[in-house]
């Protein structure tokens, strides 16, 4: 009840707020609504024109993420921001996120989490010497929950870059022994593959139609990713064109060795399986079958010694 009591106070607060915006600034929504009238071009020199007829996010949310951003970095470790540059990198920036935006929702993490576990320790009256631990603990995880996301988001994209690495190297092979020439092979396999390892071929494809060597190219590709097969493959690459070795040769044994790592990674994931599910063998199916077996078996010896009626 005490959860359900602070949900319906912060939503009654997040609403009577809105409706005192909406009575204070009706004339943003006038001009909103002549806005949808204009064209891009009109709605482009407007905004030049006028910084308020910018949207709302961009006139005040970016703003206030940055300044948040800026306390946090002078207040981190040196190269925090650098790291969480680079994890967002090997994310894939996910939702677009910046550096920026992820330490302000680091900071809106910290203390809402913490504002949170306040309010339900005062409903339920605990002593002092509890809430601020409490208010210390729930302010800690909601400042490195953020993070946590990041990193899971980090380990799928690596995982699926890892089982697409075969198949992709697959059809480059197939493209260059057909003729076309690697630069040509990688925008062919890009124009009809999706997935994050065809996003990173097409940056890296980016970079040299930029006018970036391709052994460069390759190096950030292997950056980027941070995935151990991909690294190989970068090497593997980058001394083929080094030394004029044939394309479609170091494609296809890359290719191969590719599928026999991939194969080696699911035998593993099957290896681990019986480890993984002793734990819910043990705390979940494991009581609830010796209730089924042993509770008819403990009341009919509990009614022959008188001890149950």
């Amino acid at each position: 009840m005490a959860i359900v009591a602070v949900v319906i106070a912060g939503v009654s607060v997040a609403l009577f707020v809105y409706a005192g915006l909406s009575l204070f600034a009706p004339e943003e929504r006038r001009v909103k609504r002549r806005l949808a009238g204009l064209s891009d071009y009109e709605i482009e020199q407007a905004a030049a024109a006028e910084p308020l007829l910018q949207p709302f996010s961009a006139r005040v949310i970016a703003p206030t993420a940055g300044s948040i951003a800026n306390v946090v970095r002078r207040l981190s470790p040196t190269g925090y921001s650098e790291r969480m540059r680079g994890r967002l990198t090997r994310a894939g920036h996910p939702a677009g996120m910046s550096v920026e935006a992820l330490l302000a929702l680091k900071v809106v993490g910290a203390v809402s989490a913490g504002a949170i576990c306040l309010g339900v320790m005062l409903l339920m009256a605990s002593s002092q010497a509890g809430l601020v631990v409490f208010v210390l603990a729930a302010t800690v995880v909601g400042f490195f929950i953020p993070e946590l996301w990041l990193r899971n988001v980090e380990s799928k994209r690596k995982t699926a870059i890892r089982r697409a690495l075969p198949d992709m190297l697959d059809m480059l092979t197939i493209s260059v022994e057909a003729g076309l020439g690697f630069d040509a092979a990688v925008a062919k396999l890009v124009s009809n593959s999706t997935g994050p390892l065809a996003e990173e071929f097409a940056h890296m494809l980016q970079e040299i139609q930029a006018g970036i060597s391709r052994s460069e190219a390759f190096r950030h590709l292997s950056t980027r990713t941070d995935v151990p097969e991909v690294s190989t493959f970068v090497t593997s690459m980058v001394q083929a064109d080094v030394f004029g070795i044939s394309v479609s040769g170091v494609l296809r044994s890359q290719a191969k060795e590719m599928r026999t790592k991939r194969r080696q990674y699911a035998e593993e994931a099957a290896q681990k399986a019986p480890v993984k599910i002793v734990f819910p063998l043990v705390l979940c199916i494991l009581p609830a079958t010796l209730i089924v077996i042993l509770g008819p078996a403990i009341v009919s010896i509990g009614q022959a010694f008188g001890l149950i009626e």
